[in-house]
């Protein structure tokens, strides 16, 4: 461990910017105030730049094990960190699938060996192992994943009795993709009957469709409600699903919601109008939708019904991403640009930047109960991205970190760079390259 001395930065934390010094020992923040002048084995001159919480990221598929030729824990975790992401919850649609606490256990071996950013797993919920949820201990995983819409991994637990079990007697959070299946498949029919294997990309938003998407999450909330559920419902797409949720505009409000609700930055920065140049590149489940969706969601975060923004980070190979609808994966690569991503909206005057840290950092810290994670506070581990925000950075492929080596951010110049990333008090990215080493730890969790 050494001791880092940041001078002269903007911090921004907790619905403030102030300009400060920040101590770094052992790992963790020592002192923050207008100026430090104690010796450190590195100071860092950060005038004229601005100092965020690392981005928590609650819901990625970094493809292991199993899936090992679209990504890796190793690959994924490394762009997460040239993204400003130093932690990251991962789900449980892999092969084979984690849905006992064996597998659960094994990824967290794997990650401890190979991981570039904090870890932490989901174990998967099916129709028949109810009794590994309830073995769970609630401080091993960031939460349980029900699909209840069948997507990339075929883990739909459809079942009603079963859900209404779940709901009830998980010991953690429950995190839910909302689509509902039979209605996919009928509309799925319809498309394949007037355009063969053919479909336009453009009509995902219409396949994976709004009532789809609305009937699932209104029975997730009901089922909540119901069993007293702690439930954070996944990458909401449409207007329509933003009457489901309460807001919560402060942290306060926050830390007392039973039910919270979570976009994606590739809802909130593309609509079905990028269909046309992008394809298959956008083609995830759920669907990106309408311009007023879009719009809708920028608002919602705003307002406070969305508490939490992710990525749903999912690689697929570009070459399987070539084929015709129904056989190009769903799925887009998102880590290493959601952060930029969300910044574009500061610079476009949509959100501040304590709103961005806030639902980047701090909600998702106070949501999963993260232990001395999520903010710039004394004693909390120093995760931390340091970003200029008058220094543009375009995306070309030579700077792009996936191992699936594509992103539909391709020659899109975002208005801030990520000049520097720290993770658990090192320096794990600076000026684009990456430490040689590996500073990452598990998440631990304060839940009593």
């Amino acid at each position: 461990m050494t001791t880092l001395l940041i001078k002269n930065a903007s911090l921004v934390n907790e619905d403030q910017i102030f300009q400060s010094d920040l101590l770094i020992r052992d790992g963790k923040i020592a002192q923050i105030a207008p100026s430090i002048e104690t010796a450190a084995d590195r100071t860092i001159d950060a005038t004229g730049k601005y100092l965020l919480p690392g981005m928590i990221d609650d819901q990625v598929h970094f493809r292991e094990p199993g899936l090992t030729a679209k990504g890796t824990i190793a690959s994924e975790s490394k762009s997460a960190i040239a993204g400003g992401i130093t932690s990251y919850m991962e789900m449980p649609n892999v092969n084979p699938q984690t849905t006992n606490l064996e597998a659960l256990e094994a990824k967290y071996t794997r990650a401890a060996e190979v991981s570039y950013a904090n870890y932490a797993f989901y174990l998967g919920a099916t129709n028949d192992n109810i009794d590994e949820i309830r073995k769970l201990d609630k401080n091993q995983a960031c939460g349980v994943k029900v699909f209840m819409g069948a997507s990339t991994g075929n883990m739909l637990v459809n079942d009603k009795e079963t859900l209404a079990r779940i709901f009830a007697e998980s010991p953690v959070l429950i995190a839910t993709h909302c689509e509902d299946t039979p209605m996919i498949a009928e509309l799925e029919a319809q498309y394949k009957a007037k355009y063969g294997d053919d479909v336009p990309m453009r009509e995902h938003a219409n396949i994976r469709s709004r009532e789809a998407c609305y009937k699932s999450s209104s029975m997730a909330v009901e089922l909540a409600k119901t069993h007293g559920t702690k439930l954070h419902v996944l990458h909401l797409t449409t207007k329509e699903e933003m009457a489901l949720f309460e807001p919560a505009p402060t942290l306060a409000e926050l830390a007392k919601k039973q039910i919270t609700a979570e976009a994606c930055v590739h809802h909130l920065f593309f609509n079905a109008d990028d269909y046309e140049t992008l394809g298959s590149q956008i083609k995830c489940n759920p669907s990106v939708k309408e311009k007023s969706d879009q719009q809708a969601l920028l608002q919602a975060v705003k307002d406070g019904l969305i508490d939490i923004i992710a990525t749903d980070h999912a690689p697929h190979t570009w070459q399987e991403k070539q084929n015709s609808y129904f056989s190009a994966p769903s799925g887009v690569p998102l880590v290493q640009h959601a952060l930029l991503s969300c910044l574009e909206f500061y610079h476009q005057g949509i959100f501040s930047l304590e709103l961005v840290v806030q639902k980047t950092s701090h909600a998702p810290a106070l949501r999963y109960e993260l232990d001395r994670r999520g903010f710039i506070r004394e004693g909390y581990w120093a995760d931390l991205v340091l970003v200029d925000l008058a220094k543009p950075y375009t995306v070309t492929p030579d700077n792009t970190f996936y191992q699936c080596a594509w992103t539909p951010f391709e020659g899109y110049q975002f208005g801030s760079t990520v000049e520097m990333t720290i993770l658990n008090g090192e320096v794990a990215f600076e000026n684009g390259q990456h430490s040689e080493q590996r500073f990452a730890k598990r998440l631990d969790f304060d839940r009593q």
